[in-house]
């Protein structure tokens, strides 16, 4: 996805938040907002792919504050908050038998998004309203239709927390007899999951886990691990959660391959991109 104007003024955000959480050192976060504020001045246009510079951004800080994971304790709290709210959404699935419902419950989890959002959001009170709001784009026949022709999926996770849920909904899709590996980060950025917050929450026992060989926001082919590259090309069908995944898949040409976007549109960019009112819960179809 290219940037939106209002893009701009949001890396400046996440920057700042990232930059309080990496370090106490009010010199270095100057020297380090002028880097920012230069690396935009020069990459920003047009034609600029966000999650791109997002990464170069998120990056930058963690390089130059020598800090790994500026959200380290934020995880935590999304862990918490998906361990409080999961008593509430097994209740709303049990007896659901309907794929949607599952699906509307893994893109509940993707509210719990501080990056997009803010490090002070207070999450359980949208995740409850976005639970009885209904898909906005509800492509979700499509994605039956494929589940039914394919043998595996390549499932590309998002946040901590968020994870949890994906459970729920990874478990349903192997009631159609698939395989389903996956994808998390090699490496801490935002507060994205990684292959040891998967361990944590059982994921490795009801799917195969891998990494991206890289901690892009969302997938970038062109940094992604060779093997990756190679993963995502000869998958069958793909499904991916939350923004940042929607802005790079947006990018790469997949021919006919069936790719699916499970993701709260809670930003104005995103979900002009997608056409459907900010904040809407959305299942497209993007191939």
């Amino acid at each position: 996805m290219k940037v939106y104007y209002e893009c701009a003024p949001c890396f400046l955000r996440q920057a700042r938040e990232a930059l309080d959480l990496a370090c106490d050192n009010e010199n270095l976060k100057i020297e380090i907002m002028e880097e920012i504020a230069a690396l935009l001045g020069k990459e920003f246009n047009k034609e600029a792919v966000s999650n791109e510079i997002g990464t170069t951004i998120h990056r930058l800080i963690k390089e130059k504050t020598g800090n790994e994971d500026p959200y380290y304790e934020i995880k935590g709290n999304c862990n918490e908050i998906a361990v409080n709210f999961l008593p509430q959404l097994t209740e709303f699935l049990q007896g659901e038998e309907k794929l949607e419902m599952f699906i509307k419950a893994a893109i509940v989890g993707n509210i719990i998004d501080f990056g997009a959002l803010g490090v002070d959001l207070e999450p359980l009170d949208l995740m409850m309203e976005a639970l009885h709001e209904p898909l906005e784009v509800n492509h979700t026949k499509e994605l039956e239709k494929s589940l039914k022709s394919v043998k595996s999926v390549l499932y590309l996770a998002d946040n901590t927390g968020e994870i949890v849920f994906d459970k729920l909904l990874i478990n349903k899709l192997k009631e159609y007899a698939v395989d389903v590996t996956v994808a998390l980060k090699e490496k801490p950025i935002l507060n994205d999951a990684c292959l040891e917050d998967a361990y944590q929450v059982g994921l490795d026992k009801i799917a195969k886990l891998v990494t991206t060989g890289t901690d892009s926001v969302g997938v970038i082919h062109s940094q992604v691990s060779p093997e990756f590259q190679k993963m995502m090309d000869e998958a069958e069908l793909i499904i991916s959660k939350g923004l940042g995944n929607y802005e790079g898949l947006t990018e790469i040409k997949f021919g006919e391959k069936p790719v699916f976007c499970l993701l709260n549109a809670k930003c104005g960019p995103t979900s002009r991109d997608i056409g459907v009112a900010q904040g809407s819960n959305v299942m497209v179809k993007l191939s």
